[in-house]
Parts: structure tokens; sequence; C-alpha cells
């Protein structure tokens, strides 16, 4: 079994590109994936687009945070001949909001489940890319890779992640992440 968590960062923002309609527009600035084979983390710039698509088509299954509405949509002009959506996923965004009925950000999620938030935000690691602080951008990137990883096997170790509400408060939403 082959578990490849991933997560990439965009070189422009939404508003740069027209808004959401227009998210294959973003283009790649790196991707960061941790493979369980690997036991370690790739990185991807733009000129490796070709790998990155090999090494999630070679997992068992991806698994990320909101992969399906972002990640996918940036990465799929990329490729006429990969249909990302065909790619075993295990999309922890989609799968909370479908338990819930509501969406939620990663950090309110990784904060509240294991105890370490996120570092910055997408629009920082566009300003990183813009100003040539490619390292920043991607241990950015890695940070959020292993944040996820780590949410996701609390979750599937224990059938349920927490999360902290608007008004702070810590709840508990079931998972089925084995």
């Amino acid at each position: 079994m082959n578990l490849v968590f991933f997560d990439i960062e965009s070189q422009n923002l939404l508003q740069d590109v027209g808004g959401r309609q227009n998210i294959s527009q973003l283009k790649l600035a790196c991707a960061v994936t941790w493979s369980t084979v690997r036991n370690d983390f790739a990185v991807y710039m733009e000129k490796d687009v070709e790998a990155l698509f090999d090494e999630l088509k070679s997992a068992t299954r991806v698994v990320g945070f909101n992969l399906r509405e972002f990640d996918y949509q940036v990465l799929q002009p990329y490729s006429a001949s990969v249909r990302l959506a065909s790619i075993p996923t295990l999309d922890l965004y989609l799968d909370v909001r479908k338990t819930l009925g509501f969406s939620l950000g990663l950090d309110a999620i990784a904060s509240a489940t294991v105890g370490v938030g996120k570092t910055a935000d997408g629009i920082q690691a566009v300003t990183w890319f813009r100003n040539g602080e490619h390292e920043k951008m991607i241990e950015y990137c890695k940070e959020d890779v292993d944040v996820t990883r780590r949410v996701y096997e609390f979750g599937r170790d224990h059938g349920f992640v927490y999360y902290k509400s608007k008004l702070g408060s810590k709840l508990k939403v079931s998972v089925h992440w084995k």
C-alpha cells in the first residue's frame, strides 16, 4: 500500500485569474508529496509536473485536503492524458464537509486534532513565489502535507477528528479513513 499525501501551491491568486470559475488558470508553483513507501517528501516544481503525475498515478490512494476542488483543478491543464479525477483519492476536506454539512479549513481541524496549525496561507505562498523565495514556499507546502498526514493518521486510528467551531469550542466529527 502506497499512500501519497499531497498539496500544491499556485503561482497566482483567484483574483488574478478572474475568480473561482478560472481556477485552472492559477498555474502550479510547487507540489509536495509524502509517500508511505518512500517515507519522505518529494518536491516538484512546474517543470517537474510529469514526474508528479507519475507519482500520483502510482499511488494506492492520494490523500489531501481540498484536492478535488483546488489542487486537481490547478493541475489538470498540465496533462491531457491523465484524468486526475480517476485517481483513487481521499479528500479530507470533502469527507468532513459531507458529514458536517458545512466547510472547515485545515487549520480548524489540525489545530484541534493534532495541536498544530497552519504556519501561513496560500496568499503568502504566492507572495513567496513571486519574490523568488521558493524555499519558504516549499517549506510551507511540506508543513501542510505533514499536518494533513497527521490529521489523516489520527482520524484513521480513532475514527474521528476534532475541529474548532467559530465560537472556539472543540467539537468532534466521525470519519472512516481506514
